[in-house]
């Protein structure tokens, strides 16, 4: 007999950015997800059998959607702001608050979901760096959570899918190095399919709670 499959239900945020882009991409692509929801401030531009949109502004109350929430086993979060030009405070807001709040929100309303959060390659609550401070108490305190499994990927640069919208345009200069930065540094460089595919193959996983830095997102992907 074959391997039972069961119904996988998605959640997806940050799907107006590459990454987040890319990860739905992937999941409306594959026959191991049935249904994915997006959380959007604005529309992602794509329409599919499986996929449902809300638009909802403000990520800090989820108050008035919570009744559409619920249902789902996982959550692909991969909404995040860079920290190049963004003050301490707004920075911990955006990136450490808006994620717990969404996640706390999620444990709450759906029984042993899996949580995958992407963070970055560097990514240390004890680091050097603030960014990567933040990034990793949020890592830290996600982990804590009443969540089936979490897993937190790390990757380095990230290789676009061909025809991504809302990948940064410097990328069509700067994809030729992937070939030669995978070879000299296999754990720095990922592609898009690569990591996507790795989120998907979390949902076979039971009661895991992982950091994924480059190589072992590209493991996984291959499960």
């Amino acid at each position: 007999m074959g391997k039972t499959r069961y119904q996988n239900n998605v959640i997806i945020t940050g799907a107006t950015g590459m990454v987040g882009e890319g990860v739905l991409m992937q999941c409306l692509n594959s026959p191991e997800i049935d249904t994915v929801l997006v959380i959007n401030r604005k529309p992602c531009g794509y329409s599919h059998p499986k996929l449902k949109e809300i638009i909802h502004p403000d990520f800090f109350d989820f108050s008035q959607i919570e009744n559409q929430l619920s249902g789902y086993n996982a959550c692909f979060f991969c909404l995040g702001i860079t920290s190049v030009g963004v003050d301490s405070d707004t920075y911990y807001k955006m990136t450490y608050t808006l994620t717990m709040h969404v996640a706390e929100t999620l444990s709450k309303l759906n029984d042993n979901m899996t949580f995958c959060y992407v963070s970055g390659a560097g990514t240390n609550e004890n680091g050097r760096l603030k960014w990567a401070q933040v990034k990793g108490k949020t890592e830290n305190d996600l982990m804590k959570l009443p969540f089936g499994q979490v897993f937190n990927f790390r990757p380095g640069f990230i290789k676009p899918l061909a025809g991504q919208k809302y990948a940064h345009k410097f990328y069509k200069y700067i994809n030729w190095l992937f070939p030669i930065g995978r070879a000299v540094y296999p754990g720095g460089f990922c592609s898009m399919a690569e990591l996507g595919n790795a989120m998907i193959n979390t949902l076979s996983h039971n009661g895991d709670r992982r950091i994924l830095e480059g190589k072992d997102i590209i493991a996984l992907s291959k499960e």
